[in-house]
């Protein structure tokens, strides 16, 4: 079988849908924070495929559980009960201090879910009139790909030539409370947003902002949701990036890292009074909390109740931002994020985001660009200083 990299990446152009330009590498190995290419070369891995691998590639632990469950049962769908369901769903909601789990397996679906929730409970609960709900959404945002979630997209490479567009969604910027505030009407079901933006380039908003939020929901009786997808389970420092606010959410949407970098699992957590108003067969997913994804959760449920990964990359994260910062003026023009995550603004004058993504390629680190001008640093929280110092010299190598 042929194994240079060149021809596995013509195999993928041409067998496979064009909707990804991935850096020109084919990764065939990988352990901890690690990744190694079909032809021998070693690579640090400071994307963690968005955070799906906070863990780490093939943390020992999680494929045990997983290799331990797949001798076991794999599937059974949720017409019947599984040993693994129910200690996942009680063991997630005692961790996030939260009532009750509606489980899924993608991101995208979980904030599909979220949505129908917010709109259900809107007519059920508060009143809204038929048809009339409203959720409030940022500017900049981004939750996924389905047609639903891009309808309130404003990135024209997402959102453009896929409509008709579902409505029901008001866009506000992210981080103005007033803004938000103003946008509530009686017909507002709820405000759904990430609390640090992702894909917008690891975006911060200002102090304040998350307590500003909370009141007015609390104010007008809307639901606030949190799309903690790539920002938590450790990935900034606490268990979720609204935690650093001291804000409580009345869902969130799990996904990414809640599947160990094994396999898809995704969930939305939150208020009994909230979730349970979905009754038997109103919404559902064959493989939505199948027995592997459950013991795999579980795994990760564990490794989170330690509080080890979230020192790690309190710790690992205020040292790699310190690095980047030296680097403000010496063709980096900012820096933002929390833990370890942060989005690093190029220098207009200087090289493409792809360039420099093509230029750490070849100095020992993947990275991807947003947004053109933008780098997403995102290593797995079992990183360690050597390796954060390793990349800082590879990107201003690459920079140069």
């Amino acid at each position: 079988m042929t194994t240079s990299a060149s021809a596995f990446i013509k195999l993928d152009e041409e067998w496979g849908a064009h909707n990804y330009h991935p850096l020109p590498v084919v990764i065939s190995e990988a352990d901890g924070a690690s990744v190694t290419d079909v032809e021998g070369n070693r690579y640090l891995d400071f994307l963690s495929g968005y955070s799906a691998l906070n863990f780490g590639h093939r943390h020992p632990a999680l494929i045990r559980a997983a290799h331990e469950q797949l001798d076991r049962l794999t599937l059974t769908s949720r017409a019947f009960h599984n040993d693994q369901f129910g200690l996942f769903c009680r063991e997630l909601a005692q961790l996030t201090g939260t009532e009750m789990v509606l489980t899924m397996n993608t991101g995208a679906e979980a904030v599909e879910s979220a949505i129908k929730v917010a709109r259900k409970w809107a007519y059920e609960v508060k009143g809204v009139p038929a048809d009339r709900a409203e959720i409030i959404v940022a500017a900049g945002n981004f939750h996924g790909r389905t047609t639903t979630i891009i309808s309130f997209s404003d990135d024209a490479v997402a959102h453009d030539n896929y409509g008709p567009y579902t409505p029901g969604f008001i866009t506000v910027p992210f981080g103005d409370a007033d803004a938000l505030r103003d946008a509530i009407t009686s017909n507002t079901a709820a405000v759904l947003m990430e609390p640090i933006q992702g894909e917008a380039g690891v975006i911060v908003p200002p102090a304040g902002f998350w307590a500003a939020a909370r009141a007015a929901c609390d104010d007008n009786n809307v639901l606030l949701i949190a799309d903690e997808i790539q920002s938590g389970l450790a990935r900034t420092g606490k268990l979720f990036a609204l935690d650093h606010e001291g804000v409580r959410a009345d869902l969130y949407t799990l996904g990414k890292a809640l599947g160990g970098g094994i396999i898809p699992v995704s969930a939305v957590i939150g208020r009994e009074s909230v979730l349970g108003v979905l009754k038997p067969g109103q919404h559902g997913s064959t493989f939505g909390g199948y027995p592997v994804a459950c013991a795999v959760g579980r795994k990760v449920v564990e490794l989170l109740e330690t509080g080890e990964f979230q020192q790690r990359s309190t710790e690992l994260g205020s040292y790699l931002h310190e690095r980047l910062n030296e680097l403000v003026g010496h063709g980096v023009a900012e820096v933002r994020g929390r833990g370890l995550w942060a989005g690093v603004d190029l220098d207009p004058a200087g090289k493409s985001g792809r360039e420099v993504s093509m230029g750490l390629r070849d100095n020992g680190v993947l990275c991807k660009e947003t947004h053109e001008r933008t780098l997403r640093f995102a290593p797995p929280l079992v990183i360690t200083r050597d390796e954060i110092d390793q990349a800082i010299e590879a990107l201003v190598k690459s920079m140069g």
